[in-house]
């Protein structure tokens, strides 16, 4: 599996650890209805949230982008570096955003999208 393929793995696991976060750190969590109490979050659960939401959205570009790239005959190193900046980039934009640093969030989320970006405009090789 290449470097790119396993960081499209972990860009897709990594919604799951942002709603692990917010489900454990609030309280009165109830697996019967995890919708009504992810509403009621507040604080850092509530960011946690909406760390995992904002992961669940950025998770299909990123994913097509890698395989239009691969598709396309990109050459494979370019391809595992910007992926693995991505990941890079989304771990720190959800840290920021546990850590309520919204502009720091928001220079991640910005990196994040242009490494999506740069996937999808990467030349063959």
């Amino acid at each position: 599996m290449s470097i790119a393929y396993l960081c499209v793995l972990i860009a897709a696991l990594l919604p799951l650890v942002f709603t692990g976060i917010a489900k454990f750190s609030g309280r009165g969590f109830d697996n019967r209805a995890p919708r009504d109490f992810q509403s009621k979050l507040t604080g850092f659960a509530a960011r946690a949230h909406w760390a995992h939401l904002n992961s669940l959205e950025a998770f299909p570009p990123f994913a097509a982008a890698v395989l239009v790239a691969v598709q396309r005959g990109a050459p494979q190193a370019g391809i595992d570096q910007y992926a693995l900046a991505f990941i890079l980039f989304r771990v720190l934009y959800g840290a920021c955003y546990l850590a309520n640093q919204a502009t720091l969030r928001s220079l991640a989320w910005i990196g994040g999208l242009g490494c999506v970006v740069l996937l999808f405009l990467l030349g063959p090789g």
